[in-house]
């Protein structure tokens, strides 16, 4: 019945869509689209030149949405499923357009994160309080970032300084006996400029496992959590920059009874950036960067430490309408997973072209990977969007991906020496349209995956319990219904995805994805108050490949509010599932009751 209800609400989406826009074909005016975003092309681009399928989220979107975490503010978008083992702290995936979690490529402050152990990034491990800016691609880009990005790319983006100085300082406290804290600065004097941040979590937390056979305890978590970002203008044409982020993190959960086992996540970020404009056409960027990620459970022994390396000389001519971009890259990836210690190294070249011209954007990219173990790999895109009138796009993509086994697949005792990169192909088509404060898109893809590598039963690796392996094939296919409108004061938004992430040669549906999922928001003031409300929906999914396992559709509401206190005092509060919705991301995995959080935010004007 609950699944029969859900459905009937995903159903009506569409005409609720319908009724709150007015009909397309009365667009006259042109969008105004000022955000400038990089992701796509690794160049700074106005979001309506974009081709890909990009999201932007802000820091004032951030502190209005009311997220707890990184995960929590990411499913809210078009596109984006989550899994996580218990609350917040456990270990968590995240889903673009129902790709694993580890062909979504991640970065921070140009920084790349991964685990060559369990393959992605430990997003329970990302400071949200420290955050500013995120930007979300969907679709593969290995073409312009190299291996990961087959289903995507997120970039985090910390805050710098600008003239002045802006301090600030949070605190609140919410279920689960949930603490937080949170306080920097931030200015620019001169020909420098600083941003600094600290952040502290703590929550009690609840049972991750409410099953017989498993502790019946609470699994909290706490996380500390600083950055850093310093800029220094040399020349009006020069410019250096410096970052440095760390996150340690302690979180609860349920391995045998009587034992308070914990997971225990430390993440490091360092970024060495050098820009330089030669002429008013061409520029240069040289960045150096590391990131280190370990991973260690208690009582348990188990301790893993991935270090990730970058080089990367980047080179952008623009002229006139054409832009001309090529890059160097260099990766390192290391991993120490006892016996485990190995390392290998990438790298690439990477060429761009890119064409604007009245109604016509092209964009084209080629790069070629040479890693020390799998010899050269060659990936490239092309997309193309013609604006039909100023209000109406149409875009067209295709490209090709990859990436490659991690050093655990490889060399652990599950491991297998031979196993290939995984590969991809992709086709989208899209159509958008914005009129003022308006705007809707629609967007159909098809990804296939060759190679794709799974953990099956035993093989030519040294465990008796199963072996990874080359041998399945998938594909994600879908379409993303997105819209956003302002209306009388209320500022709407929706999403609908329906798609199918299957086993090519089972036709099972890949594990933990629904075919449909949606979302629905809304915001708006009220005198001094500043209040929002949205509802996620995600049908059912199965927990195992051989889809015996179901897990059953839910629907979630969330309440936020917001208000001045005073000149610079802000109160903020937020309740989350409102309903008191009992379901299930992972089987025998517990959710987050009905969640109350109240706090105070200070930031002088």
């Amino acid at each position: 019945m609950k699944n029969c209800l859900l459905n009937a609400r995903l159903a009506v989406l569409p005409l609720a869509l319908a009724a709150a826009f007015p009909p397309f074909a009365q667009t006259q005016t042109i969008p105004q689209l000022a955000e400038t975003v990089v992701t796509a092309t690794r160049v700074a681009q106005p979001l309506s030149d974009v081709v890909a399928d990009v999201s932007i989220i802000d820091r004032a979107q951030i502190e209005r949405s009311g997220a707890v975490g990184v995960a929590d503010l990411l499913k809210r978008l078009p596109g984006v499923e989550i899994t996580r083992n218990g609350g917040l702290g456990a270990s968590t995936g995240v889903f673009l357009r129902g790709a694993e979690s580890r062909f979504t490529a991640v970065y921070i402050d140009g920084v790349r994160i991964d685990s060559q152990a369990t393959g992605g990034a430990a997003w329970e491990a990302i400071p949200l309080a420290l955050i500013d800016r995120i930007e979300v691609l969907r679709g593969p880009a290995a073409a312009v970032y190299g291996s990961d990005a087959l289903g995507g790319v997120i970039q985090f983006f910390t805050k710098s300084g600008e003239e002045g100085f802006a301090p600030y300082a949070g605190f609140g406290v919410g279920t689960y006996s949930t603490r937080k804290l949170d306080a920097g600065f931030s200015g620019a004097s001169g020909a420098f400029d600083y941003a600094i941040g600290l952040a502290h979590e703590k929550s009690d937390g609840f049972n991750a496992r409410p099953i017989a056979g498993q502790n019946p305890d609470k699994d909290g978590y706490r996380n500390k959590s600083a950055n850093i970002r310093l800029g220094f203008q040399a020349h009006s044409s020069q410019r250096f920059e410096a970052s440095y982020l760390t996150s340690d993190g302690n979180s609860g959960y349920d391995n045998s009874l009587g034992v308070d086992d914990r997971n225990l996540h430390k993440l490091e970020t360092l970024g060495l950036n050098w820009q330089a404009r030669w002429t008013e056409a061409w520029s240069t960027h040289l960045a150096v960067t590391e990131s280190k990620d370990r991973y260690e459970t208690t009582p348990s022994p188990y301790l893993t430490e991935t270090r990730l390396r970058g080089y990367t000389f980047f080179n952008e001519v623009r002229l006139g309408e054409h832009l001309l971009t090529a890059a160097l890259e260099r990766k390192e990836d290391h991993l120490k997973n006892a016996p485990i210690d190995q390392g290998r190294s990438q790298n690439a070249l990477a060429l761009g072209y890119g064409f604007s011209h009245q109604a016509h954007t092209v964009q084209l990219n080629m790069r070629h990977d040479k890693d020390s173990e799998f010899g050269g790999k060659t990936t490239g895109s092309a997309a193309y969007a013609y604006a039909f009138t100023p209000a109406w796009r149409g875009t067209a993509s295709v490209g090709t991906a990859f990436r490659a086994p991690t050093l655990y697949q490889r060399f652990s005792v599950y491991g297998v020496p031979t196993l290939v990169p995984e590969s991809s192909r992709n086709v989208e088509l899209g159509l958008r349209w914005a009129q003022g404060a308006s705007s809707a898109a629609l967007v159909a893809y098809r990804n296939k995956v060759d190679n794709l590598i799974t953990f099956a039963g035993a093989g030519t690796c040294a465990s008796p319990f199963g072996c990874y392996s080359n041998t399945a094939r998938a594909e994600y296919s879908g379409a993303t219904l997105s819209a956003t409108h302002a209306m009388n004061g209320v500022n709407l938004a929706a999403s609908l995805d329906v798609q199918n992430p299957r086993d090519v040669a089972t036709g099972k549906s890949l594990a933990r994805r629904s075919k449909q999922h949606a979302t629905l928001s809304a915001d708006t003031r009220v005198a001094n108050w500043q209040l929002g409300a949205e509802a996620q929906f995600s049908g059912k999914r199965f927990d195992d490949a051989a889809n015996t396992r179901v897990l059953s559709g839910y629907s979630v509401a969330n309440l936020s509010a917001s208000t001045p206190i005073s000149k610079d005092w802000t109160l903020l509060a937020r309740i989350d599932n409102l309903t008191d919705k009992k379901y299930e991301v992972a089987r025998n995995y517990g959710t987050a009751g009905r969640s109350f959080y109240i706090g105070v935010k200070w930031a002088p004007k």
